[in-house]
This record gives structure tokens, sequence and C-alpha cells, in this order.
């Protein structure tokens, strides 16, 4: 596990340069490291604090709860539109790294002692969809299922509702519940990259096609 977190750290990529010290400095904050949705997770005794990202033109910083930090230099931003919990810092040169890394480390301990006090985030408001029968049919018979998919994003949910319910019958619908199993249970949307190649992480760009035409020869 730790070479795969070491490997997202490799110098020749984008936003290296920011991610490495952005790294020492959650470490030396005493969280441990761990990849998840195919970035470097930092936790306290399993719960998750904060997240690195590298997307095309930016890399971030991002909060589980930082909707509940103070954020005394005004430096958190929402990911997206529909964002509740989670709040990020956005790097886009090493400027914008250096201007806020006297505040990162007050930060990350805020965020750890946020966890520690058991608060929780009072959502803004719930997604509510009608869930096709074919969801229910399969979670009855497999609660690990059921969690995993209440654990996704309220968007990742939402696709996989239209994808499913755009089906004919009810057994093609069962059908393709059943064929999402490991891919939810591994936490991916739809339409997440699952092979890492992507150029758009988290969202597959079709770098995978790739990889088969060069495993086939």
């Amino acid at each position: 596990m730790r070479s795969q977190v070491d490997a997202f750290f490799i110098r020749e990529l984008p936003f290296s340069d920011i991610l490495q010290p952005l790294r020492s400095i959650v470490l030396s904050c005493g969280l441990n490291e761990e990849l998840k949705w195919q970035s470097p997770c930092y936790t306290l005794n399993g719960k998750n604090i904060c997240i690195l990202g590298r997307f095309k033109d930016n890399c971030i910083l991002s909060f589980f709860k930082g909707a509940m930090l103070q954020d005394e230099a005004g430096i958190l931003t929402k990911a997206g539109e529909n964002s509740q919990a989670g709040r990020v810092i956005r790097f886009r040169t090493w400027d914008d790294f250096t201007q806020v890394e006297p505040f990162l480390k007050a930060y990350v301990f805020e965020a750890i002692e946020l966890e520690r006090s058991g608060v929780k985030v009072a959502p803004e408001h719930k997604h509510v969809w009608e869930i096709p029968t074919a969801f229910n049919s399969v979670f009855d018979n497999d609660e690990p299922y059921k969690l995993a998919f209440e654990a996704l994003t309220a968007g990742r949910q939402r696709a996989y509702v239209m994808f499913v319910a755009a089906a004919k019958n009810e057994q093609t619908r069962i059908d393709h519940v059943t064929k999402f199993r490991q891919r939810i249970l591994d936490g991916y949307g739809m339409h997440d990259c699952t092979c890492g190649l992507s150029r758009r992480m988290p969202t597959c760009d079709g770098s995978h096609k790739q990889l088969n035409t060069l495993e086939a020869h």
C-alpha cells in the first residue's frame, strides 16, 4: 500500500512539487497515510481527516469536515457547487502554496480536534430520488453493498440510479445493480477512473483502452 501511495508523489507528475511538501506537513501532524479513491488519505483512528488530490490544472488539500473549520485565513472553498461538509485549499502555482503554508498545520490540527470531539456536520439538504426496486431487491440480501451505496456521494448515487432506471425490464435492472457491486464497494462512481491512468482524475477519460491495447501486444 505504501508503495502505491509513494507513486502518487513521483516528481515527474503534475504538481508533485506542491504535493510532496503538503504530504510532509500533514504527516508531521501525526496522521496515518493510506490510499483511498486513488489518492493519499490521512486518517485518525480510522476516521478520514483530509486527502490530497491532483487534477488537470490544480491540486488540492481537502478536509472532510472543512465546513466546520474556523478558516481564519479565509483559504477554504467548496470543492463543488453541491459540497456540504468538505472544503478544499486549491493550489495552481508554487506561490499559492507559499502564501498559505504558514497556516496549514493549524488547519490540520484543528481538523484533528474536530474529529476527536465527535461533532457531525449537519447536511444543508438531502437529495431524494425514487430508487428503483431493483436496488432494494439486491440490497435486502446484501447489507455491505447497501451501506457502500449509501456512502457514495449524491452525484454518484444519482448516476447509478438513472442508469438502472433506464433499463426496460426489472430483471435487466437487477442485473445492472448486481454488475456494479464490486465497483460500488470500492467507492467508485459510474464514470470514475479505476485504472489510475486518467489525466482527468477522478473521471475516466478512456486511458484504460490504451492499456488494454498494450496488453494485447
